[in-house]
């Protein structure tokens, strides 16, 4: 339980430093976004090597993509979604903030 229990003050420690819950934020948007990109990829039962021809990509820079390893540019979104054939939408929502 000790591992635990230090695994979770660290976590509170990491997260209190300065810019950490932006950064979390933008790994978490960055995730959600190659997920999306595989589960439509995967829907029409295409490889990695498939989309990243027709993104005009590597398909190692799409597999980074898709684990959320990188933050893509617009210009790459909309690469992907035109060898999706879908379109990409980009809009700002108001959000709760405490600042």
């Amino acid at each position: 339980m000790g591992e635990r229990q230090d695994w979770a003050r660290l976590r509170r420690e990491r997260m209190a430093e300065p810019g950490a819950a932006d950064a979390y934020d933008a790994a978490r948007r960055a995730f959600e976004l190659g997920a999306a990109v595989r589960q439509m990829r995967e829907e029409r039962g295409w490889t990695q090597t498939r989309l990243s021809e027709a993104a005009g990509m590597t398909q190692s820079a799409l597999a980074r993509f898709e684990a959320g390893g990188t933050v893509p540019t617009l210009a790459l979104l909309e690469r992907i979604a035109q060898a999706l054939d879908t379109h990409l939408v980009v809009k700002f929502e108001r959000g709760d903030s405490a600042a």
